[in-house]
């Protein structure tokens, strides 16, 4: 079964039980409705829903179901191996305070295993984890039930295992501990326990009979989850006490591209349809052979293309940052390869194609997104050279004056090791963006090698670095996923009216390129070619402020999108994200925007508006951050 007709069959199959399909929400949480402080990307599925699962009312109503983007680069350095990739897609449906355990967990295996409807998996192949309690909750009895009757609909006894979590003779349900099968957004808040599914990729006619601990089944590659329920039917109070919530929600999660490994019998994901032409184009433009680098430019030009089709541009900062390293960390195994420079763009014009029929405005951006990718392969490359200079200096200096690329043809030079500060390896990487592993591959050529001692402290320095990084990052983020807080909910309002203000001060055109709000300020993004005036930035200010000196009423309306597009005229984000009915909140005749709050009721609860930075971003894009004070002291 084809990727995509595993995406069809799922949405398919939950619209056909009431599910209403919402498409994807963007891969930048902090331009999506609810501002997101937890990460720069959207990691999960249940991410952009969680206003929701804490209470907030959809638009589509009760239940959902749809197929969201997802990007993660923590492990960006195990990709290429038999599990890893930067972007995929996570398959979900959702319960807001209707259906629960006897529905969610039938439709899964109906789902897994239905050849009418589903995927035709054998049931027998199936084994399952569920809460076995913790802290004062009990244990899932119920999921445990559920699925004993479920499995009896196929003929199949389905014991419990012991604390030993052992797999032998009829046990197909494991309790396991709050690590494994429990599940919250943050400290606090609503929370519960999921039952996760694992399939035998052998099958007992492979592999025999299954039996051994559960861990190392898993650990080994024989048992692959490929869903999660995730049960959530408490509110984690302050005081680390578990109520009962009056209304419990279902949250799921199915990964696409595992779900393709085991439905066409794959060993790993670049061995699927997802990645067969795209791969098949590198293999074929390849000089040389190497697997890992092969799938490290697939899956990183994927990646790099979804992530611009959202809005994001290179740069040294945040999701900018993390597309920049992606970007050039393809280039680099795109060299390594000896592919011609030029290929890249006809490398992503092939990923643009394949994933187009999921997300047709890949198509409307292509012509933007190969611009992107052409304007940083040039920069980077242009780095490369200062970098390279650089190591120059470092061969001359120790191999004593001698030019590496003015040695004859066949030179190998032996025995020659680099002893130097590893502080300035890592400088060359900090100054000119040339990975310490590039800096290596160089040298080797030139038929040099860094002794381990400097290597140890590059890398040192590198993951200083990288601490530093994320100490920052999570500071400024924090808040977590569900952070909506007084301060946040104005900084929110405010964006709005600045967003206005630059409308009537610079011209109707502008629109909204990226947003993020903590609790000390916001920061807002938008096209713009130059550098604003201090008197634009004035009026910018004056008139924001002039508004909410109006105590102007923030009315909210839900209407169906059509009608809603004749109201909000001007428009920053890809429609295709909203629902058929939308929230458009209103601000006077001021201001008229799709979003999905926080908001005051009235502008007078906002304080006084300051710009206090404006800067470049990228080519073309302009950044503010401003700040909310108190009304009387003029004071954050």
């Amino acid at each position: 079964m084809k990727s995509q007709e595993i995406r069809e069959r799922y949405l398919k199959f939950f619209e056909k039980r009431g599910h209403k399909v919402i498409p994807s929400a963007s891969l930048l949480p902090a331009n999506y409705d609810i501002p997101d402080k937890g990460t720069l990307f959207t990691t999960a599925g249940m991410q952009p829903l969680v206003p929701y699962l804490l209470g907030a009312k959809h638009p589509a109503g009760t239940r959902l179901v749809d197929v969201q983007k997802c990007v993660r680069t923590g492990d960006i350095d195990d990709v290429g191996d038999n599990r890893h990739c930067t972007f995929f897609e996570m398959m979900g449906n959702w319960s807001l305070g209707d259906y629960f355990k006897e529905e969610s967990i039938a439709w899964s295996l109906e789902f897994l295993t239905s050849k009418e409807e589903g995927l035709g998996l054998d049931p027998s192949r199936f084994y399952m984890t569920v809460f076995k309690g913790e802290d004062g909750i009990p244990r899932d009895n119920d999921s445990i039930r559920i699925w004993k009757e479920n499995f009896a609909k196929h003929g199949i006894e389905a014991e419990v295992s012991g604390d030993d979590e052992y797999i032998k003779g009829e046990i197909r349900i494991l309790p396991l501990g709050k690590d494994d099968n429990f599940w919250i957004a943050g400290a606090t808040g609503p929370c519960g326990g999921d039952t996760e599914m694992f399939y035998d990729v052998l099958g007992e006619e492979k592999g025999g009979k299954l039996e051994g601990k559960f861990a190392d089944l898993v650990k080994s590659g024989r048992l692959i989850e490929v869903w999660n329920n995730v049960f959530m039917e408490f509110n984690k109070t302050a005081d680390g006490k578990y109520e009962m919530l009056a209304k419990p929600n279902v949250d799921t999660g199915m990964g696409l591209e595992r779900t393709t490994v085991v439905m066409q019998g794959k060993e790993n994901v670049f061995e699927t349809d997802i990645f067969e032409s795209l791969l098949g184009l590198i293999k074929r433009l390849a000089i040389k052979r190497d697997e890992k680098a092969e799938r490290i430019v697939a899956d990183h030009i994927r990646s790099a293309v979804m992530i611009i089709s959202d809005g994001v541009t290179p740069s040294n900062t945040e999701a900018g940052y993390v597309l920049r390293r992606v970007l050039r960390r393809a280039i680099r195994y795109i060299d390594q390869l000896g592919i011609k420079n030029e290929e890249i763009l006809n490398i992503a014009k092939a990923a643009i194609a394949e994933l187009s029929y999921a997300y047709p405005i890949l198509l409307v951006k292509e012509n933007e997104i190969l611009d992107v990718i052409k304007n940083e392969d040039e920069k980077f490359r242009r780095t490369l050279r200062d970098g390279i200079q650089s190591l120059k200096k470092i061969f001359n200096s120790a191999i004593g004056g001698i030019d590496p690329e003015n040695l004859p043809p066949g030179t190998v030079i032996t025995g020659n090791v680099i002893r130097v500060n590893g502080e300035i390896i890592f400088n060359i990487y900090q100054s000119y963006g040339v990975p310490i592993e590039i800096s290596q591959e160089i040298m080797s050529g030139w038929g040099l090698a860094f002794d381990e001692q400097t290597m140890k402290e590059a890398k040192n320095a590198y993951i200083k670095h990288q601490a530093i990084s994320k100490a920052g990052s999570e500071q400024k983020f924090k808040g977590g996923l569900a952070g909506t807080g007084e301060i946040e909910t104005k900084y929110h309002t405010a964006t709005h009216l600045l967003l206005s203000a630059l409308r009537k001060v610079l011209g109707g055109e502008i629109v909204q390129k990226g947003s993020n709000i903590t609790v000390e300020r916001m920061r807002f993004d938008f096209n713009w070619p130059e550098k604003l005036m201090p008197e634009q930035i004035k009026k910018v200010e004056d008139l924001v402020n002039e508004k909410i000196a109006e105590k102007i009423p923030v009315q909210m309306m839900e209407l169906p999108k059509e009608e809603a597009k004749k109201i909000v005229t001007t428009l920053s984000f890809d429609l295709s994200k909203y629902g058929d009915v939308v929230k458009v909140y209103k601000i006077d005749d001021f201001s008229a925007e799709f979003c999905g709050g926080p908001h005051v009721s009235n502008t007078s609860e906002l304080g006084h508006f300051k710009i206090v930075k404006e800067e470049a971003v990228s080519a073309g894009v302009r950044r503010i951050k401003a700040v909310l004070t108190c009304v009387l002291c003029r004071s954050r």
